[in-house]
């Protein structure tokens, strides 16, 4: 067997062959049609399916035109500005609105109740799962490390492959849901203690707290928390819990469930799709953005000097050369992103109380000047604004979560719609997902 430099040489000497055979050009998907990515050039994503999880509204028909409107985002039926509104500011919602996306209606007091109680005495692990699987390989990675965790769970189902599948499912994710937050947080401490020498501690989860509650006691040695830190965090698992099926990770849910593979594997498949930086990773990219802003402008006072900073970031002169600002628009969203607009009050509130408000003073000048930035330098086919993880990172980072469980706990939102999108695949399609390629290769003699 080849040692790891002799393979990599040979992947270096043959990397070129594979961009000659394979790089199809834009001329080709416009000549028959197709759109890369599946996506036009306005964002609009080919429909490859139904559903009745969520919707998101991002135009509006004004006199037979679309129109970009103010972006809006439905689950199961309400408008999610509302749902966190109902909320309010004393209580928490992770709970009430994964018990609406999984079961399509609002709970009762009794049910939600019944619910909080099933997912209190879910979340545990089997016996020594945190030291056989969690601490056995730790990683910086704490995504490929849940992944591992989560097909190792499998192994643990006695009902594994149950022939009540639709049943079994649900409650593979109901148990799925309530782990998360401990797959994520107990893999950062092994890393931190093995990788950083740092101390270890393991709290288990409690089970009258929240699952917002729960993922901040047992991250922080003194497990100490504030109602407000807990409730921002509450407010950021819910926008993010649930995003229509054509994101990447949930619609790799449904490709996955309608081959009639198990949960486990279903949602380890969606776990490595969200792993990507091009899905899960926007809001590391967003604060490694603002790092470097920072400590290239002396005044955060002086827009002048933003804007002039921003502009080269935008010409690809400085920062990471890709000439992004970074948590400035959206696939989907116009002219607003629902998610943001409901987040910032949230985050306004928590910048007061950790007394950064001078962060959050360059967080608004950049969202009211990078669009116009934009906007000026390309073309833009619908408008762009700040998306929910132009906040995200900042929030993380003022509840003092590292960086590296930042896509931990996109995923421990997500698995909610996860979750709902695997049982509409399995109750409602009933048919493998298999879409078309056309080919256009050279035929050879």
């Amino acid at each position: 067997m080849r040692n790891e430099d002799e393979l990599m040489n040979y992947a270096i000497k043959q990397e070129a062959i594979c961009r000659k055979n394979d790089s199809i050009s834009d001329a080709l998907f416009e000549e028959y049609g197709v759109n890369r990515g599946l996506r036009d050039m306005n964002g609009k994503g080919v429909l490859t399916g139904l559903t009745t999880i969520s919707k998101i509204v991002s135009f509006q028909n004004v006199n037979g035109v679309q129109t970009p409107c103010d972006g809006q985002l439905w689950y199961r039926g309400y408008n999610v500005q509302n749902l966190v509104k109902c909320i309010g500011d004393n209580g928490y919602g992770f709970e009430k609105i994964a018990y609406l996306l999984l079961f399509g209606e609002a709970p009762s007091e009794e049910e939600l109740q019944e619910f909080c109680q099933i997912m209190a005495q879910s979340r545990t692990l089997p016996t020594n799962f945190t030291r056989d699987v969690i601490m056995k390989a730790p990683t910086r990675d704490i995504m490929n490390s849940m992944t591992r965790s989560i097909l190792t769970l499998g192994s643990y189902d006695n009902k594994l492959n149950s022939p009540d599948v639709i049943t079994n499912s649900l409650r593979q994710c109901i148990e799925l849901i309530s782990v998360f937050p401990m797959l994520a947080v107990y893999a950062y401490h092994a890393y931190n203690h093995y990788e950083n020498n740092d101390s270890m501690y393991i709290h288990r989860a409690e089970p009258q707290l929240s699952a917002a509650e729960n993922l901040l006691m047992m991250l922080r040695p003194d497990k100490g928390y504030t109602k407000l830190e807990a409730k921002v965090l509450d407010v950021a698992l819910i926008l993010h819990m649930e995003h229509g099926g054509g994101n990447n990770s949930t619609f790799t849910t449904r490709v996955v469930t309608s081959s009639g593979s198990d949960t486990y594997s279903s949602i380890a498949a969606a776990m490595s799709s969200l792993k990507g930086p091009k899905h899960g990773g926007a809001n590391i990219k967003v604060m490694e953005m603002m790092e470097n802003i920072r400590a290239n402008i002396k005044d955060v006072y002086d827009k002048e000097e933003v804007e002039a900073y921003l502009a080269k970031i935008l010409a690809g002169e400085v920062f990471d050369h890709k000439g992004l600002i970074y948590g400035m628009g959206h696939a989907v969203y116009s002219l607003s992103d629902p998610r943001e607009r409901v987040f910032k009050k949230y985050v306004e509130k928590l910048a007061v109380a950790k007394e950064r408000e001078e962060d959050m003073l360059l967080y608004n000048t950049i969202e009211e000047l990078a669009p116009k930035l934009i906007a000026g330098k390309r073309k833009i086919f619908k408008g762009v604004s700040p998306n929910v993880d132009f906040y995200s990172g900042f929030v993380y980072d003022m509840l003092g979560i590292p960086q590296e469980l930042y896509t931990a706990i996109f995923a421990i939102a997500r698995i909610v719609g996860w979750s709902a999108h695997r049982m509409e695949e399995l109750i409602g399609m009933n048919k493998i997902i298999r879409p078309a390629y056309m080919s256009v290769m050279e035929e050879k003699n």
